[in-house]
């Protein structure tokens, strides 16, 4: 029997191969994955498109996890594909083709909302690529704050996140006057806030919010309140997230497990920040290095 025939029978084997029994198929060798793309609509919706280097032998690929839905396989030219499924939808086994295969599905409540906040747990070692609603300026990826801009999504590597946005954020903007300088001072929340308050001579910015378990992001200009900071509630430290890669302002985020007094403070104040600001803009963003290698802003 020669080689050809060979695989022949091993690959139909794979195809008629009962559902009860899938799951003890293994195929050693891993799909070269040229690439994988998640687009998510604005309400939560998630396509994936894979594309797999063509190959003369089987291979076995994951899908990410979730509910899968509408799977296909095609060629480049857009012409349908055999594929073996293994273990519940969540392992292919593809078969050999001389062109790249194309693997498309929906994610059926791969995300979740809850409390005005879109929530989805992933898990996925290939470097992943997400489309991401375009009203969206803002998103949490490991409680960590990142700003969009003008950015139509990022890029994951070996990815293991929790990422986090809401639509239609309350956006609070506060004005500091000092001496003949104007700052504004962003809050994005969902829950109240009132009483704000910036302290020059403390070096803090103090304001109340009247909601717990929201996701509190507050815009300071680097050039009014520079860090390092550290976050109270009701003169008790929290844990918080900070994002400064724009170089002129700080995403600070936290999630308040009750209503309270929140004071933000930090370690350089104005007028004092032109003395210092060169040196530590250049320290922050080599701080930032390592972060921005796993995620990075398409």
């Amino acid at each position: 029997m020669n080689r050809k025939i060979a695989l022949f029978i091993v690959v139909s084997l794979i195809l008629v191969i009962p559902s009860a029994s899938a799951q003890e198929i293994i195929v050693s060798d891993k799909a070269n994955q040229k690439s994988v793309k998640v687009v998510i609509d604005n309400q939560g919706g998630v396509h994936v498109k894979h594309v797999i280097k063509s190959s003369d032998s089987p291979k076995q690929m994951d899908l990410i996890n979730g509910d899968v839905k509408n799977l296909t396989i095609t060629n480049e030219e857009g012409k349908e594909q055999a594929l073996a499924t293994v273990s519940n939808q969540n392992v292919l086994v593809i078969i050999p083709s001389a062109n790249d295969s194309i693997i498309e599905y929906e994610l059926e409540q791969a995300l979740l909302q809850k409390d005005n906040v879109w929530t989805w747990n992933f898990r996925y070692l290939q470097t992943t690529s997400f489309i991401l609603p375009e009203e969206l300026g803002m998103i949490f990826v490991n409680d960590r704050p990142i700003s969009l801009d003008d950015k139509k999504g990022f890029t994951c590597h070996g990815c293991q996140m929790i990422l986090e946005y809401s639509f239609d954020e309350p956006r609070n903007f506060m004005e500091v006057d000092w001496e003949d300088k104007k700052f504004l001072v962003e809050i994005r929340t969902f829950a109240d806030i009132d009483d704000f308050d910036f302290d020059q001579q403390a070096k803090e910015i103090n304001f109340a919010i009247n909601d717990s378990n929201q996701l509190v992001t507050t815009v300071i200009p680097l050039e009014l309140l520079w860090g390092p900071y550290a976050v109270f509630l009701d003169d008790e430290k929290k844990l918080f997230h900070e994002d400064n890669s724009n170089g002129t302002h700080a995403w600070i985020s936290l999630r308040p497990d009750t209503a309270g007094e929140v004071a933000i403070i930090g370690t350089t104040v104005v007028p004092e920040f032109s003395i210092i600001a060169p040196l530590a803009i250049g320290f922050l963003m080599v701080l930032a290095i390592p972060f921005m290698k796993k995620i990075n802003l398409r």
